[in-house]
């Protein structure tokens, strides 16, 4: 943390009238709507591109529709915002953090909150995804705009990937079985999400938000067989396996960049494990058998 910068007042509310979130039915957009609404006192937007299909999953707000390739959508909706909550998801659509952002600056929006990643702090990430996600920090930092950063690890989350295999036959499969991330739940991550769009002393701030400790696939296959009640094996896979895995639904690009995401995983760029939680929230992070514990019954049914 910044010392020449103030000490951000936890759970301490500004007067924020109205709050946009773009990205708000990804994962950390829904938790930090339900955060926000159960705050109450704020009028918060939610940004999605079917705002029907959106309101009948039951997350809490006011839905808009906007479509982040369109600027003209963007615009009316970030008007008289207070801050903004910026999460993307496509590294191939650059132009979507340049619409919202631009969108942002036009309105004059007094604080953007923007979730990003820890790899960008690594100077030997050069994937396509990483530089997309510096280039939409440094466009955030360059806007003028009052700005927050928010840098996880992992998400905890990206363990549902495993349910069909521990549903069939307690089987995870995996790449690098011992490589470790010190990942964290999407939970605290909202957390901090919250506190930067509803509290004071976090602008200029960026937050490195981790999980407790560096955990493998193989530790949280471990933990998950003790939260089920059931033994589960970890299998481990080639790399050649994993692209083919990842190929099935993504562009090569992104599968290049998820290999050279793994590699770095696997000697040790991802083990470190940073304040970031307890300096944005004032609690401390939650651990992988905590959030295993609470997503239990997600590894009980096969996917349809």
């Amino acid at each position: 943390m910044n010392p020449s910068l103030p000490t951000p007042q936890v759970g301490v509310p500004q007067s924020v009238r109205r709050i946009v979130v773009a990205g708000a039915t990804g994962t950390v957009g829904r938790l930090t709507a339900a955060r926000l609404a159960s705050l109450g006192g704020h009028d918060v937007t939610l940004l999605t591109r079917d705002p029907g299909k959106a309101a009948a999953s039951g997350l809490p707000g006011r839905f808009v529709g906007a479509e982040f390739a369109s600027p003209a959508t963007l615009r009316p909706a970030l008007r008289g915002a207070d801050a903004l909550l910026l999460i993307t998801n496509d590294p191939l659509r650059p132009d979507h953090d340049i619409n919202l952002l631009d969108a942002a600056v036009a309105a004059g929006t007094p604080h953007v909150v923007k979730l990003s990643a820890q790899a960008v702090t690594d100077p030997d990430a050069d994937d396509v995804i990483t530089r997309w996600q510096r280039g939409n920090e440094e466009r955030l930092k360059d806007s003028g705009l009052p700005w927050t950063l928010l840098r996880p690890r992992a998400f905890m989350t990206h363990a549902l990937a495993w349910r069909d295999g521990i549903a069939k036959d307690g089987v995870v499969r995996g790449l690098h079985g011992d490589s470790l991330n010190a990942c964290v739940d999407p939970a605290d991550i909202a957390d901090a999400a919250v506190q930067a769009l509803t509290g004071t002393g976090h602008r200029g701030r960026t937050y490195a938000l981790t999980g407790p400790r560096a955990i493998s696939a193989r530790d949280k296959t471990a933990i998950l067989s003790d939260v089920l009640g059931r033994p589960l094996v970890f299998e481990e896979i080639s790399l050649d396996q994993a692209r083919e895995q990842w190929r099935r639904r993504l562009p090569e690009s992104l599968v290049d960049a998820l290999t050279l995401s793994a590699e770095r995983q696997n000697v040790g760029a991802k083990a470190a494990v940073a304040s970031g939680v307890r300096e944005a929230t004032g609690h401390a992070p939650r651990s992988f058998r905590t959030w295993a514990a609470e997503h239990a019954s997600a590894f009980t049914h096969v996917c349809a």
